[in-house]
């Protein structure tokens, strides 16, 4: 996705304090403009920007390709590698607002909803240092919400228990 620029391309300054505090509505409501000015949004269909999505979380993953394990902060990546990364995570960033828009997804509200879920899927005092998935705890809290007791499952819910195979969790 290039030609979208969200901040300068400064260090520091005003364009830092902008990259810290923007938000998906700003994105939303940038990407939107962006694509009216061009007369893309012809082209903007929910098909079509997830197949661009996956394509840029290709290009992200090729940056990681070959390398091994990867240690948080990535020591030894000098400034070039760490600036393409960062075109690469925004590019699926972007995307996947865009994305979120054009289906009418709030996709904020979406998020914290997805992590009172996981809060509740993954319980501190059960699964604190584990990376199980959490069908591997028998006593499960129920992820509906319910205050009955009873764990009901939403049929997204459902369908993830029995497509998924008891790997590692990765908390969503």
């Amino acid at each position: 996705m290039n030609g979208v620029e969200v901040v300068g391309e400064g260090r520091g300054g005003r364009d830092a304090e902008a990259a810290a505090t923007v938000g998906l509505e700003e994105l939303r409501r940038r990407m939107a403009d962006f694509a009216r000015e061009r007369d893309w949004e012809q082209f903007h269909s929910p098909r079509n920007l997830l197949l661009a999505l996956v394509g840029e979380v290709g290009e992200l993953s090729e940056i990681f390709q070959w390398k091994g394990e990867v240690p948080k902060g990535l020591p030894g990546w000098d400034e070039a590698e760490k600036g393409h990364l960062g075109e690469e995570l925004a590019d699926v960033l972007l995307y996947l607002v865009r994305l979120s828009d054009m289906c009418g997804v709030d996709l904020g509200s979406a998020a914290l909803r997805k992590l009172e879920i996981n809060a509740r899927k993954y319980p501190a005092s059960q699964c604190k240092g584990s990376s199980k998935k959490h069908t591997y705890y028998s006593s499960r809290c129920d992820v509906s919400g319910n205050s009955n007791g009873t764990n009901h499952l939403t049929s997204n819910e459902e369908h993830d228990n029995n497509t998924s195979s008891n790997n590692d969790n990765n908390g969503v």
